[in-house]
């Protein structure tokens, strides 16, 4: 079958994969672009990441704790430019803060804005873009409140790229409030922000994602060739592999490799005098999953050079 050029190219980018090969795992998977990238992967053509597609939007993650609750947000604009705008800014720290006392269940855009319950926050939304004159999106956002001992952090990464949100329980409430414990939330969200994990333990990642990743990993094996009653043992322990480097509690800690984050967490319960629990936590990345178009500026003068 025929392929376009603009898909090769895309998948290309999503795969680091060479362009013919590309367009051959197109071919053979009759266009279906997820397909493609599984048969690259079983190639061993196509490295394993994490990517949630190519990240092109602007704006800012913000993340914020207001006494037991936490917050984190993104707000994306159309230019990097205007996610520096004083204006801008302010505005994301005012739905910061709304957002922790709105109820969770409620359309965002429906609530009567905290500092003004006259204005809904859609019409708040709407001023603000006519002053800064450029399309804003609340995207999404997630609160965390305290329940039983415990406590809320955030961290926010690279001038509002990447922001965590994490809550701890605790067994004692003199642990709660012990400052070792902030510091072990702040560590940790640190290494959510630098690790990207998929879920705190190997029980929470969905079994279908384990049997699809195992159905890939079986494929690659096959194409290099090993041996068929092998297969079994080798995809374990390949799968075993996978779920250590992507579930939080297995995880080498990103400031000590040599301690798992589950180790970390056991030390420090030791110091606070009571058993720490990472109950759950929330990674935003800026853009992650939009994309955004990309305007070929050579192609738009090509074509303006024809028309003359």
């Amino acid at each position: 079958m025929s392929v376009s050029a603009n898909l090769v190219k895309e998948l290309r980018e999503k795969t680091s994969a060479g362009m013919m090969d590309c367009k051959k795992a197109l071919e053979e998977t009759q266009g279906n672009f997820e397909a493609a990238v599984e048969w690259l992967r079983k190639k061993g053509l196509a490295s394993a990441s994490k990517k949630a597609g190519r990240i092109a939007a602007e704006g800012l993650v913000n993340a914020a704790v207001f006494g037991n609750t936490g917050v984190v947000l993104e707000i994306n604009s159309e230019t990097d430019f205007v996610s520096r705008n004083d204006g801008f800014k302010n505005f994301v720290n005012e739905m910061t803060e709304h957002v922790s006392k709105a109820k969770a269940s409620d359309d965002i855009l429906t609530q009567a804005f905290h500092k003004n319950p006259s204005l809904k926050v859609e019409d708040h939304l709407k001023e603000t873009i006519a002053k800064i004159g450029e399309n804003i999106v609340i995207r999404r956002a997630q609160k965390y409140e305290v329940s039983g001992n415990g406590l809320v952090h955030t961290y926010v990464h690279g001038e509002g790229k990447i922001g965590v949100l994490i809550e701890i329980s605790t067994s004692t409430p003199a642990a709660a409030s012990n400052p070792e414990t902030r510091t072990f939330a702040q560590d940790v969200a640190l290494h959510i922000a630098a690790m990207n994990p998929m879920a705190i333990t190997s029980a929470e990642i969905p079994a279908d994602v384990v049997a699809k990743e195992k159905e890939i990993l079986r494929g690659k094996n096959i194409e290099q060739g090993k041996k068929p009653e092998m297969l079994d043992k080798i995809v374990e322990g390949q799968i075993r592999k996978f779920l250590a480097e992507n579930c939080l509690v297995d995880q080498a800690f990103v400031k000590n490799p040599d301690l798992k984050v589950s180790d970390y967490m056991k030390e420090t319960g030791k110091k606070v005098g009571g058993d720490l629990t990472i109950k759950r936590f929330t990674r935003f990345e800026l853009g992650e999953g939009i994309e955004k178009k990309k305007d070929d500026f050579a192609a738009e003068v090509a074509a303006q050079v024809k028309g003359h």
